[in-house]
């Protein structure tokens, strides 16, 4: 017990964490009325994250479903692959896309013809590809979800005085008071990320499977950390700005999945506006700006202030790539006259989830062509 406490306590280390002259201590006893953001609060979290994954199989079902069904979105009937051991365990245990070597060496096994070896692994791959109908519904329910959340979070920012004044990020930190508001959103918004890394390991194994959870994971702990050394205020902002254009790329893809063209061509424009509009203008220059000058000026640097600062300019560095990207997609949409589905694969993996630094690792060894990409995640 005792080295598990060393251990912990070497991690939670004051003088990396905290300002200078600061220790935990300062926030053990606060005055009565007085609550400051504490490790102990985000435990909340991992029922809450059960809650929202049970509400989203109900919403799924009962909700989503009916509204697919109602739009002609049926769940397709693939063709399932001829059963067959061997080949079932060269799939799982060795390649999903076997080379000419190894069908010539299949093909000699088995007495089959090289194209029937391909058939058959083309069917079995598609066994594993979500149907439009799970697509649409999975969109529909993160769609509400970022919608509901950007909506509350920006009726909090409105009345919080930090959202006009920046400096307010910084004065009297890290004594800053936890509101109840406050809190409600940011335990809400680790819940959700909780849920989505739960929901992984039942819904359809993805490609991006191993990419997707580190991304989650990623996105959890650095919204765990940045409550509980009180960088909430600011934090706060930049999940909302974050959230600002997340449902309107998942309204795109509604649209989308329902062949409603017109309209996917519109709310994807929406999407790059706003996309544009939050990561390159006011990230940069509203939230970057508090976050190196203002709180240089008001608190002065300390490690973990070096280390949070260096992840949000390596985030606007991906803003820039993928604005650069979306602006691409939308001149060749421009000259085509649609958004075509072969645009947007990688927009749509990298935006899933993008609140906070969710961008940081999403993106890390996706290294698809542009017209490889598809709307469809698969």
């Amino acid at each position: 017990f005792s080295h598990a406490r060393a251990e912990t306590s070497w991690f939670w280390n004051e003088k990396f964490w905290l300002p200078h002259n600061v220790t935990w201590a300062d926030f053990a006893d606060p005055a009565p009325g007085v609550e400051y953001p504490k490790a102990g609060h985000l435990l909340t979290a991992l029922p809450l994250a059960l809650g929202i994954f049970a509400v989203r199989i109900l919403f799924e079902r009962f909700i989503a479903g009916p509204c697919a069904y109602i739009l002609h979105i049926h769940a397709e009937v693939s063709r399932k692959a001829q059963q067959n051991p061997v080949l079932e365990k060269v799939f799982t245990c060795v390649t999903k896309c076997p080379d000419s070597r190894q069908l010539n060496g299949l093909a000699k096994q088995l007495d089959w013809e090289v194209r029937k070896l391909q058939r058959w692994f083309r069917h079995r791959r598609n066994q594993d590809k979500p149907t439009t109908r799970t697509k649409f519904c999975e969109s529909m329910w993160r769609f509400t979800f970022y919608l509901c959340i950007f909506t509350y979070g920006f009726c909090f920012l409105w009345q919080s005085p930090w959202m006009w004044d920046t400096r307010q990020c910084w004065y009297n930190y890290p004594y800053q008071v936890l509101t109840p508001g406050l809190y409600h959103y940011y335990v809400t918004e680790l819940a959700f990320y909780w849920s989505l890394m739960f929901s992984q390991f039942t819904d359809i194994k993805r490609k991006d499977f191993l990419i997707m959870f580190v991304h989650h994971l990623a996105t959890v702990s650095l919204i765990s950390f940045s409550y509980v050394i009180n960088m909430a205020r600011v934090g706060t902002l930049i999940l909302c700005v974050h959230d600002a254009s997340d449902f309107l790329l998942e309204a795109a893809k509604l649209a989308n999945y329902a062949k409603y063209q017109r309209l996917c061509d519109f709310l994807f424009v929406m999407f790059g506006a706003a996309f544009i509009g939050t990561r390159l203008i006011i990230y940069p220059f509203w939230i970057l700006n508090s976050t190196m000058f203002e709180s240089w000026e008001l608190v002065g640097p300390f490690p973990s202030w070096w280390l949070f600062n260096s992840l949000l300019l390596v985030l606007q560095v991906l803003h820039i790539i993928w604005s650069y990207l979306i602006a691409r997609i939308a001149f060749k949409a421009l000259m085509r006259g649609k958004v075509r589905n072969t645009y947007w694969r990688g927009v749509c993996v990298w935006m899933e989830g993008t609140s906070l630094f969710s961008h940081l690792i999403s993106t890390k060894g996706e290294k698809r062509p542009l017209n490889n990409m598809i709307f469809n995640r698969n």
